[in-house]
């Protein structure tokens, strides 16, 4: 396949009415036995389960399937779902591109994270909206579907897989954690994949990894998050300056989503030399990718769902430090025009 790999990249995803098992049978297509077939993953619950989930379907018909994610894993939560699964996985910067035959990247796509764009990719399944420039020889992309751990747990049951409890554990948090325990828009999917795996997934690790949230470090953050807390409207706004890990943005902006005079949270800090702003929401018709696109799209990557988002933009694309001294005055400027 590999001559031919140009004459036969999916420029779309796979139509609606083409069935799981149609969509394992070419997935089985793309890799043969003399492949080492490399799954990078921007390292959360859903894309650890999907990278989990996509070694399994490969198991025996490949030489071996390595996953490597690209961000530093600093949530405890993501660190004790690592370490009670026993998940292998590696840094990117320990691939080798001479081991690796083919690339796979699973909850994520090209134009999600610059370092992506260093790979050719021979499979990409997703559950963001999808973008034109995504293109590879297997693409399934299904932005109904609340998690990408539904995608996965339907290519195994296409293809009568019986998932170990590690596995159904990973794919089981990996929904509930997606759909923030269905909060978030789902489909039907979802559903009945969950209730799938709760007959194989082991339901004490998953309450361990979920109690393993807070620490005393992240208390600490909640501290500051409370102190520089401020409202426009109905938005809790929180500006968290230096930030040493972005997570801990997604990790307050669903806490504070919780407050009753809350309908949208939007935190921000800066991590490296990007400002990262997360949205999240709890409205019927509001929009959370489309707001983030909205107010930040012109300088940097912007997007995500209807009740979860982010902007990630260069710090330098904001122009000169005399036009914005304060980053947190500009995006409350900005939440203030809404």
């Amino acid at each position: 396949m590999g001559q031919n790999k140009q004459d036969t990249i999916m420029h779309q995803p796979f139509s609606k009415s083409v069935s799981s098992t149609e969509k394992c049978k070419r997935l089985m297509e793309v890799a043969s036995p003399e492949d080492t077939l490399g799954v990078i993953i921007n390292a959360d619950p859903d894309s650890i389960a999907s990278a989990l989930a996509l070694r399994r379907l490969f198991w025996r018909r490949v030489k071996k399937t390595l996953i490597f994610h690209t961000n530093p894993i600093k949530r405890a939560d993501n660190l004790a779902l690592i370490k009670l699964l026993k998940i292998e996985q590696k840094n990117i910067r320990k691939a080798s591109a001479r081991q690796i035959t083919k690339w796979a990247l699973v909850d994520s796509q090209p134009h999600h994270d610059e370092h992506f764009s260093r790979y050719p990719f021979d499979i990409i399944i997703d559950h963001h909206p999808f973008d034109e420039r995504t293109a590879a020889p297997f693409v399934d992309v299904k932005p109904e579907c609340g998690a990408n751990s539904t995608i996965m747990t339907e290519y195994l049951r296409a293809v009568k897989i019986k998932p170990s409890p590690r596995l159904a554990t990973a794919l089981f948090y990996g929904i509930k954690t997606d759909t923030d325990n269905f909060v978030r828009p789902s489909t039907q999917n979802d559903i009945n994949a969950f209730r799938y795996l709760y007959q194989y997934a082991n339901i004490n690790i998953v309450k361990k990894i979920e109690s393993s949230e807070i620490t005393k470090r992240t208390l600490e953050s909640f501290k500051k998050a409370i102190e520089n807390l401020v409202f426009v409207k109905d938005i809790a706004f929180i500006h968290m300056g230096r930030v040493s890990d972005p997570d801990l943005l997604v990790i307050i902006a669903d806490f504070f989503l919780k407050m009753a005079e809350a309908t949208w949270c939007v935190t921000s800090g800066v991590y490296g030399s990007r400002l990262i702003i997360i949205f999240r929401n709890a409205g019927f018709r509001l929009d959370a990718g489309k707001l983030a696109q909205r107010l930040f799209g012109e300088w940097g990557a912007a997007g995500g769902h209807k009740s979860a988002a982010r902007a990630e933009i260069p710090i330098h694309d904001l122009g000169q430090p005399k036009e914005h001294p304060d980053l947190r005055k500009m995006i409350l400027q900005k939440l203030r025009e809404l």
